[in-house]
C-alpha cells in the first residue's frame, strides 16, 4: 500500500473520488493547522474541504455540506502512531 494520499478524496460511496481501502486505513485532515474530524470531502490542490452543516440532510439522505477554503493537509492516522 502506498503512503501517498490522493489530491481529492470523498467518504461518499457514490462519489468518483471515493476510495474504500484508503478510508479504512484511516485518513485525517488538518485544515489551517487544526485537525478536523467531520470532513466529508477534500481537495488539496484547490484548497477546500466540505464539512457537514449540522444534522441537516438532503433529499437523498446525505448530509448537507458547506465548503471551507484554506490550507488542506491530509495524513494517515497510522503514520502518526509510528512516529
Amino acid at each position: 500500500m502506498t503512503d501517498q494520499l490522493p489530491d481529492r478524496l470523498s467518504n461518499n460511496p457514490e462519489s468518483p473520488h471515493y476510495d474504500e481501502p484508503l478510508l479504512t486505513r484511516g485518513v485525517g485532515i488538518r485544515f489551517n493547522g487544526k485537525e478536523k474530524t467531520n470532513v466529508e470531502e477534500y481537495c488539496v490542490s484547490e484548497g477546500w474541504i466540505k464539512v457537514a452543516a449540522g444534522k441537516s440532510l438532503d433529499r437523498k439522505g446525505n448530509p448537507l455540506t458547506i465548503t471551507l477554503k484554506g490550507k488542506v493537509e491530509p495524513f494517515f492516522h497510522d503514520a502518526e502512531k509510528k512516529e
